[in-house]
């Protein structure tokens, strides 16, 4: 394996823990709205499901290539519903940065096509704050 492959493979790990962290975050977020905001917590809840989806997508991926994806629990950020869209907010920005320079990566055909539908979807995350953007 060439030093660039290894340099993708950590990558891609690295974004899979990422995505565990922000299914964490948004999960804690929608445990707190759901007694005094349904709808908050409907929304959240859909931020949730496309993060999880990726974290499944990217440890699909890494095993389809060989490589053990064992991802490492995260801790949850702290953030009360008062304040959690500006954290949001920069978080998937993060996101965004992140896939922005797993795409200046060599990556092949397959990977590159999962990264390109992730980034759009954080884009949107950013934009809306609002999730259930990814297909099955």
């Amino acid at each position: 394996m060439t030093a660039l492959a290894d340099a993708v493979l950590a990558a891609l790990r690295s974004a899979a823990q990422a995505e565990k962290a922000q299914a964490s975050f948004y999960r804690a977020l929608a445990a707190l709205a759901e007694a005094d905001s349904p709808e908050l917590a409907e929304r959240v809840n859909g931020l949730v499901a496309d993060e999880q989806h990726h974290l499944s997508r990217l440890v699909a991926r890494l095993l389809e290539l060989g490589v053990p994806a064992a991802i490492a629990p995260s801790a949850v950020a702290s953030v009360g519903l008062e304040d959690w869209e500006p954290a949001a907010r920069q978080r998937e920005r993060a996101e965004i940065d992140r896939y922005v320079s797993l795409l200046n990566l060599d990556l092949d055909a397959r990977t590159r096509a999962l990264i390109e539908e992730f980034l759009e979807v954080e884009r949107r995350h950013e934009q809306q704050l609002g999730g259930k953007w990814m297909g099955a």
